[in-house]
């Protein structure tokens, strides 16, 4: 059978805005502009036009009240949700999967790519910075839909013929939670749409959604501690708490396009990355933007950020701070401010070109025709 007549099946866990998942994704269906999406919960006109062309079959989840906002709140539902997808008849299948989308069941003798961002994080490892500490019936409640969804996880990486991770710090954990190995293929960072700024910059910056693991309270009160000036794009939960945390050097945007925040990055003066990540595209956005970056020494990041002093070869692009604690973050800037002349624009920017687009299309096709 030849590539081009085979039939294709995406298989993506929501689609209600562009994230780095759906980033990954439009690459996937721009090189399979014929594949049919699956996903569970679709808003209109919340990602890239490359996505909503394609035919998207949704779950029973999305007829479910309030669902399009509040998905999160049926997760106990979710594994039957992407069982019940009717893949019959096809011939591959690739999940995008950070949640249940790699447990979708392809037919008989179907080749199924798993590009797993990342086992489900708040089932494994971020349960508390997902869920709070919550107490009585609550906690019984999630302790109980998480021990299931661990279970159900583990049971259906049988369903993959390869996994694909986002970076070495994903590859271990598939290891440790599915015990398979997994090749690596880093997301993309579209150095196009930013240009490399001069000058010392203005400000520190975050572009964060505002929850809790995401840890953007560590960035306010080193701001407040510092004295220094601090914006931050994004919404979500956190922000009335942060909001509360900042003094008078901290502004919060809110939501920006894509473009207000490519101007942003060339305006910073660092990106400040206080959360663990699985891989992390926005120190890439800040680096492609010659901007240097202030990062947790954990997680994906460890992969894309040169900092000051290491052994790697190449240009240091940022300085890592090695605790999740406000002082820590401080030590880290103040040390960034005497070195910060051995931090290149141009370096940075070869540094992100690293993670350039054409590369992670290529290697999308060379991935999939292994198959």
């Amino acid at each position: 059978m030849s590539r081009s007549s085979l039939r294709v099946a995406i298989v993506h866990d929501w689609l209600t805005g562009m994230r780095g998942g759906e980033r990954c994704l439009e690459v996937f269906c721009e090189i399979f502009p014929e594949a049919d999406l699956f996903t569970l919960v679709h808003k209109k006109g919340s990602v890239a036009p490359a996505i909503e062309r394609h035919p998207i079959t949704t779950s029973f989840i999305q007829r479910l009240p309030f669902a399009r906002n509040r998905y999160r709140s049926y997760l106990p539902f979710f594994p039957r949700a992407v069982e019940r997808f009717d893949l019959a008849g096809y011939d591959r299948v690739i999940s995008i999967s950070h949640c249940v989308a790699k447990g979708a069941i392809p037919a008989p003798g179907a080749a199924h790519l798993c590009y797993c961002l990342t086992p489900v994080r708040y089932a494994w490892d971020l349960q508390e910075a997902y869920f709070g500490r919550l107490r009585g019936p609550k906690r019984w409640f999630i302790d109980r839909t998480l021990a299931r969804l661990r279970r159900w996880d583990r049971d259906t990486e049988s369903r993959v013929t390869q996994f694909i991770a986002i970076s070495n710090h994903v590859a271990d954990r598939v290891r440790r939670h599915y015990g398979r190995e997994s090749s690596v293929l880093y997301p993309p960072v579209d150095c196009a749409r930013f240009s490399v700024a001069g000058g010392p910059g203005e400000f520190d910056l975050v572009v964060s959604a505002l929850v809790p693991y995401k840890r953007v309270d560590l960035a306010v009160s080193a701001a407040n501690r510092l004295g220094r000036r601090l914006l931050i794009v994004g919404t979500g939960p956190e922000e009335k708490r942060l909001r509360g945390l900042a003094g008078p050097t901290v502004e919060f945007l809110g939501w920006r396009d894509d473009a207000q925040i490519a101007q942003l990055y060339g305006r910073c003066r660092v990106f400040l990355f206080p959360g663990e990540e699985d891989f992390g595209i926005t120190p890439l956005e800040a680096m492609a933007s010659g901007r240097p970056v202030a990062a947790f020494a954990r997680g994906g990041c460890l992969e894309t950020v040169v900092g000051l002093g290491d052994p790697r070869s190449g240009e240091p692009t940022g300085v890592f701070f090695a605790e999740q604690t406000v002082e820590s973050l401080c030590e880290a800037l103040t040390h960034f401010e005497r070195q910060k002349g051995e931090i290149r624009p141009e370096g940075c920017r070869k540094q992100a070109e690293r993670f350039n687009l054409p590369r992670f299309r290529d290697e999308v096709r060379a991935a999939f025709g292994a198959l």
